[in-house]
């Protein structure tokens, strides 16, 4: 099957931002593979979208073997890939420090950060051989990649890292036309962000309500970085709930 759409492909996209993202980008007029673990999530986001808008491709962004089988269903089904919105994520409990097992760092960072290389990485590939040559990258980076939250060094680490990741792939792909750039979000109403409204900790140690934003937004800042022309990019955004803890956190 072949379209003479844009396609992209978005990951975590059987909820929250990503499903939000995913559906904002058919909106617009792209046609988009849907990835995640669980294939009734998927099927969920796919049921929103018009006939042959979006395809359910379940995948673990950790394994190199799932990512490979992912971009190659995505290729043999549209020919291509336009725009890569990088977004799966997942967190450690808000453990002490020293209270935090390898094993829950490691879960972190697999998905994370290896996950968004891996992920990268393929799309990378595809948009060098593909023609007309090219193609953008956008990270899902996060507030946690400037200013950390009490009791979160793995997810804090990944996402810091994921910057460092998003200017090497910047860099890395300017000769082939591939655009890289990364997406703060800070305090998006999902259900991972639910806590905010019933109260988190803050630096000082106290437990305070934080003001959130409609995921509808984040979703607008997404297709607006994807559809910008090959020779603009938008580098780094930061797009947040407009009083939450930020600017001055802490």
């Amino acid at each position: 099957m072949t379209t003479t759409g844009k396609i992209a492909l978005v990951t975590g996209a059987g909820s929250g931002i990503g499903r939000a993202a995913a559906l904002a980008l058919i909106e617009a007029g792209y046609t988009t593979v849907l990835t995640g673990r669980r294939r009734e999530q998927l099927d969920e986001t796919a049921a929103h979208a018009p006939n042959g808008r979006a395809l359910a491709v379940p995948a673990d962004v950790a394994d190199p073997a799932s990512v490979e089988a992912l971009f190659a269903a995505a290729v043999d089904a549209y020919g291509r890939i336009d725009v890569l919105f990088n977004n799966a994520g997942t967190n450690a409990p808000p453990l002490p420090f020293e209270d935090l097992t390898f094993a829950q760092w490691s879960g972190v960072v697999a998905v994370n950060l290896s996950g968004a290389f891996l992920c990268a990485q393929a799309a990378f590939r595809q948009m060098k051989a593909q023609s007309p040559q090219g193609g953008r990258i956008i990270n899902n980076g996060s507030i946690s990649a400037h200013a950390p939250r009490p009791n979160s060094a793995p997810y804090t680490a990944s996402k810091h890292a994921i910057t460092g990741l998003t200017k090497s792939i910047s860099l890395d792909g300017r000769k082939y036309d591939i655009a890289c750039g990364q997406i703060d979000i800070g305090n998006a109403l999902t259900e991972m962000a639910a806590a905010m409204t019933k109260g988190v900790t803050q630096a000082n140690g106290s437990v305070a309500i934080e003001p959130v934003m409609d995921v509808a937004d984040v979703a607008r800042a997404v297709v607006f970085m994807a559809g910008l022309p090959p020779a603009a990019n938008v580098q780094f955004m930061t797009v947040m709930a407009t009083k939450m803890p930020f600017v001055g956190r802490g």
